[in-house]
């Protein structure tokens, strides 16, 4: 069965991230706390949203789903991101990451988004086999570029510098014009 998270399944999705991670070999980069978690699905100005995957219906939580809304300036219309989908090594076979995807689907349809859009890590062979059973096509021309740490905080450090063209206020109306949009 899939449904809507609660606030209650907040261990459970934080064990998941963690165990995905693993499983992603990248659990030294899996940092997100349940309380961030629960402030970002929960909060007063929550940012995502999750599916849960039960055994069987009020059974225990085997997998997850988290998304959040996107937008595109092609189509004029939001759409879902799918950040993380998981579902743990004993339940799969049962239909649960795919019911998973067909529930974020039917959101898509009942919201009149566009799109729904997630990314593979290029070595995961089963489910790059579950997402062509779909009907999902990859996106080969594009690439997905990533800013964090160091790199994220030098070009965010840009913001303010007036640059050759520009004198002091140019920055800083160019950062509260970007947070306007």
């Amino acid at each position: 069965m899939i449904r809507t998270a609660a606030p209650a399944d907040i261990p459970v999705i934080h064990e998941l991230v963690r165990e995905l991670a693993a499983y992603e070999r990248s659990l030294d980069e899996a940092r997100a706390t349940p309380e961030q978690l629960h402030m970002a699905l929960f909060g007063p100005d929550s940012v995502a949203h999750a599916l849960v995957a039960e055994e069987d219906d009020g059974g225990p939580v085997v997998g997850f789903a988290l998304w959040f809304r996107n937008f595109s300036t092609w189509t004029g219309v939001p759409g879902v991101y799918l950040e993380d989908l998981y579902v743990q090594p004993q339940a799969r076979g049962a239909g649960h990451g795919k019911a998973l995807l067909a529930a974020l689907a039917a959101i898509c349809e009942e919201r009149g988004y566009a799109r729904f859009e997630w990314s593979v890590l290029d070595w995961n062979e089963k489910a790059l086999g579950v997402y062509r059973a779909i009907g999902a096509l990859p996106q080969d021309e594009w690439t997905v570029q990533r800013l964090s740490g160091d790199a994220l905080a030098a070009l965010a450090a840009q913001a303010g510098d007036p640059g050759p063209a520009g004198g002091p206020a140019a920055g800083s109306a160019n950062r509260a014009n970007s947070h306007a949009n």
